[in-house]
């Protein structure tokens, strides 16, 4: 025994020595095989990193040698070789073509995700037999997908989103039967969902949005029962929601909003109990929301807006406590809005607007304390803002324009310090706005226009610098407009108007350097236009219509470059107007009516190419009309009535194809109208009370004119009821206005000849008769006295001259 243990050992290890002498040559091969795939494995990575663009070299720097397991996003297996190429996001260009996909036996994983490579993918890529990730997004790949990507059979992830195929999904996706992750959004896909998608039993996530896929849902896509996510979204895919989605009882997020989707929404619904995310908004969807939807009581966002929903909100959408997104707005909903919807605790935003909803606010809303945004606008909800709502302190946004609400604005409201968004506008409010509706300083717009409010405007207002919008037009409010608005360094626009403020106009507006409509027209401002305004450089709309204003325009304002408005109608204003208003290139609107203006019209305002609607009207402009008005070829609406301009209506007014309304009335034109005869775009002409003459224009406007709008002139003629028709020709016209004055003139003359030659006849015929009863009554009288020239009758003569006449 003493000697038995070295002879054991010795024959164990002759006995390795022997298997090692046995296996060397498979080993050796083994190791050549292996160095020779790391070889070439190098080599390939190497070419196609030559064939890459200038930059990549800098980026790929440690690509050097003939080992490529140390090198930058190279990960080898236990035997050197490649199983993993990541180079995600390092602003690499180039293509794939170059790279020869064979020489990667083992490889795993491919991922150059975030770079700017170009060109199609080589069908080559299906030999990556062992591959599980694929990752191409977000580059700038072409072409189609190739179906030999569906080759890749050992594939569980594949991301394709963001590049700019062409072509449509291969119908063999459904031989990926491994696939867990499959995105291709925004990737110009065009075609159906192939029914093959059924297939892919595995599959946790699809997203196929944003592409222009078209055709039904499959059905199929029921039998993925381990499916989470399905998002469709931003397609052309119409037809109905098949049922067999409700069936996804893995379903987590459900997406298939911005397509032509129809039909109803299944009461199936309610089946996806897992449901978090459920967006169905801006599709086609009709008929009642169903009212299983409350059994989704793991909901966080519910979307169904934009679409033709009708019928109520059910009461069962209290049951979504878990709701933090609640979208219904644009459909035909009705009725009222339950109570129901105070147990949503988690809710942040309540979005309703834009329906038919009527009945009151309801006060169970005052329960939702961590409501952020509530938007009710645009339905015919009635009643009181309950004062429950300032318990909601948490609110920034409460919209609730265009309704029927009444009554005052309750107290509770005051409470509501982190507003930023308040709009009132179109209800039937009375009383005065909310003092605090400023205090915290965090409001940026601010309307409550067409209500019946009255008094001043919230103090909190005057320096409330972070106002960007402010509607408070047509209502009640009163004030003095000087000290009541102070300078709101982010004010983009303000509308006053139709109310009752007095005081100046403030030099402070200029102030307002970002202010681009200022609107105070219509209420009771006196003094003169500030020459500071011109400071307040970015104004597009300057509207001072209907108030006191007195003095000049400044010529200043010609330096507000962006305006396209100036409405200063129905003032006290006077002096020339200024031509620097010519310098206003952009200007549409100029509106100076009713004013006290004098002088000539500016010729320069013929520069304004730019001009749709130019009134004039009821001023002390003089002289003729600028012909330089005739490059205005965009005009619509010229008005410039009840002036003393004279001379006549220049012809290329005429030129003016976009003029649809000419007023020239009470002026003192003269001559005719042969200048507007193709102005086929006039609807509307009034040219009365001048001392215009000859046929009206040929024209619809003309044709359909009342004598109101031609009557006082002082020879117009034409098919007009009260006008004297035209003779058929203008020859005719002429000799018949000839024969017209001949009359005039001669006529008169000549019935007072005849009438003389008639008297004297008369007379001498008188005395030839007088004479001759006179000599028989001497005869039979002799002291009578002899016949008086002066005792003739009278009323014969008249008699005589009326038969003539």
């Amino acid at each position: 025994m003493v000697f038995l243990f070295p002879t054991l050992v010795s024959m164990k290890l002759l006995s390795l020595w022997l298997l090692l002498l046995v296996m060397a040559p498979s080993l050796h091969a083994t190791l050549s095989s292996s160095l020779s795939v790391q070889h070439t494995e190098a080599n390939t990575l190497l070419k196609w990193k030559a064939s890459l663009g200038n930059s990549s070299q800098t980026f790929l720097s440690s690509w050097d040698g003939n080992s490529s397991c140390n090198w930058l996003g190279i990960i080898c297996d236990h035997s050197g070789s490649v199983s993993s190429i990541n180079l995600t996001n390092m602003g690499l260009s180039g293509t794939l073509q170059p790279l020869n996909f064979s020489s990667f036996p083992n490889i795993l994983t491919l991922d150059i995700s975030l770079n700017n490579f170009t060109g199609s993918i080589p069908p080559q890529i299906g030999v990556f037999s062992k591959l599980t990730h694929l990752h191409l997004s977000y580059n700038y790949l072409t072409g189609p997908i190739p179906s030999e990507i569906t080759q890749l059979v050992n594939l569980q992830v594949l991301r394709l989103e963001k590049n700019v195929f062409d072509g449509s999904i291969p119908d063999e996706i459904g031989a990926l039967r491994n696939l867990r992750d499959i995105s291709i959004q925004i990737a110009n896909l065009t075609g159906t969902i192939p029914k093959s998608i059924g297939n892919l039993t595995s599959l946790l996530f699809l997203d196929f949005s944003q592409n222009n896929l078209y055709g039904h849902i499959p059905h199929e896509i029921g039998n993925l029962s381990n499916l989470k996510q399905l998002w469709l979204r931003n397609n052309n895919l119409h037809g109905s929601i098949p049922r067999e989605i409700c069936k996804l009882q893995n379903l987590e997020d459900l997406d298939i909003q911005v397509n032509n989707i129809s039909g109803n929404i299944p009461v199936e619904i309610g089946k996806l109990v897992n449901l978090v995310w459920l967006f169905l908004s801006n599709n086609n969807l009709s008929g009642s929301i169903p009212r299983e939807i409350g059994m989704l009581t793991h909901l966080n966002q519910l979307d169904l807006s934009n679409n033709s929903l009708s019928g109520t909100i059910p009461p069962t959408i209290g049951n979504l406590s878990n709701l933090v997104y609640f979208y219904m707005y644009h459909n035909h909903l009705s009725g009222s809005i339950p109570t129901e919807v105070g147990q949503l605790h988690s809710l942040l935003t309540i979005q309703l607007l834009d329906n038919i909803l009527s009945g009151p606010i309801p006060s169970s809303i005052g329960n939702l304390l961590n409501l952020d945004s509530i938007r009710l606008n645009g339905n015919k909800l009635s009643g009181k803002i309950p004062s429950t709502i300032g318990n909601l302190t948490k609110l920034t946004t409460l919209v609730l324009f265009s309704n029927k609400l009444s009554g005052y604005i309750p107290m509770e409201m005051n409470m509501l310090n982190n507003l930023e968004n308040f709009q009132l506008y179109d209800n039937n409010f009375i009383g005065q706005l909310t003092h605090n509706v400023c205090s915290s300083g965090k409001l940026i717009k601010f309307t409550a226009s067409s209500n019946f409010f009255t008094g001043a405007v919230p103090k909190s207002l005057k320096n409330c610098s972070s106002l960007w919008r402010v509607w408070l037009e047509q209502n009640q409010l009163s004030g003095n407009v000087t000290e009541d608005f102070g300078v709101y360094p982010n004010l983009d626009y303000i509308d006053l108007s139709h109310n009752n403020f007095y005081g100046h106009l403030s030099p402070k507006w200029g102030k307002c350097h970002n202010l681009t409509s200022l609107k105070i027209s219509n209420n009771n401002l006196s003094g003169s236009i500030p020459p500071e305004l011109i400071q307040a450089t970015n104004l597009h709309v300057l509207e001072l219509s209907s108030n006191h204003l007195v003095g000049d325009i400044p010529e200043d304002l010609g330096n507000l470059t962006y305006l396209f408005k100036l409405s200063l109608n129905n003032n006290n204003l006077s002096g020339n107007v200024p031509i620097q208003i010519a310098s206003l290139l952009d200007l549409d609107t100029l509106e100076l009516g009713a004013n006290r203006f004098s002088g000539l019209i500016p010729t320069q305002l013929g520069n304004l190419a730019k001009l749709l609607h130019l009134n004039l009207s009821r001023n002390k402009f003089v002289e003729n009309i600028p012909s330089e008005f005739g490059k205005l070829k965009y005009l619509q609406n010229l008005d410039l009535s009840m002036n003393t301009l004279s001379g006549k209506i220049p012809p290329v007014l005429g030129e003016l194809k976009s003029l649809e309304t000419l007023n020239l009335s009470h002026n003192h034109l003269s001559g005719d109208l042969s200048g507007l005869d193709e102005m086929r775009s006039l609807i509307s002409i009034d040219i009365s009370y001048n001392q215009l003459q000859g046929p009206l224009p040929n024209i619809p406007a003309f044709k359909m004119a009342t004598i109101e709008a031609l009557r006082n002139n002082k020879g117009l003629c034409g098919n007009v009821s009260g006008l004297e028709p035209c003779p058929t020709s203008p020859d005719n016209y002429e000799n018949h206005h000839k024969t017209n004055r001949f009359i005039l003139v001669f006529l008169p003359i000549g019935l007072g000849t005849s009438m003389l030659a008639l008297f004297v006849f008369g007379v001498s015929y008188h005395y030839y008769r007088s004479s001759k009863k006179k000599v028989q009554e001497d005869e039979e009288s002799p002291g009578q006295n002899l016949f008086s020239i002066w005792s003739f009758d009278g009323k014969m003569v008249y008699d005589c001259c009326k038969i003539l006449l």
